[in-house]
């Protein structure tokens, strides 16, 4: 959806509660329906960060000027001014719950991009379930 509303393919009125509603429903369902694993908890509490701040600013997710200025991505700053996409905007002064936002700017092996709180836990989740997994398929072998 992002992709289609920045081409001009889908007004991000329509595109945005669509795209935030479906991702919100499907992946808490998953979590539900998969509560036993463990390492989907944080997965949860990742998606419930991510919705909150998401929520609290009209339907978008702020991202921050410095932290795009910290990994080299301010070529970003002007499409976030026009929310180029369904789900991002340059945080300003009125951004709610900013310490919940795309605040961490990450330059690791190569991969650069500028993260929120909730997407850290989204990761922890993710590779404690693939862990577990992992280990439990060995207990299992």
């Amino acid at each position: 959806m992002a992709f289609a509303t920045s081409r001009g393919l889908i007004a991000p009125e329509i595109a945005g509660p669509t795209a935030k509603t479906l991702v919100l429903v499907l992946v808490g369902y998953g979590l539900w329906a998969n509560s036993h694993l463990r390492g989907l908890w944080f997965v949860g509490l990742g998606l419930f960060c991510n919705a909150l701040v998401i929520f609290a600013n009209r339907g978008h997710m702020p991202v921050s000027a410095e932290a795009l200025h910290k990994v080299g991505m301010e070529s970003y700053i002007p499409k976030l001014q026009q929310q180029y996409d369904a789900v991002h905007t340059l945080m300003n002064e009125s951004s709610r719950l900013w310490f919940l936002a795309d605040v961490i700017p990450v330059r690791i092996l190569g991969y650069t991009n500028v993260i929120s709180l909730g997407d850290v836990y989204l990761m922890v989740g993710i590779t404690l379930t693939i862990l577990d997994g992992a280990l439990e398929a060995r207990r299992k072998a």
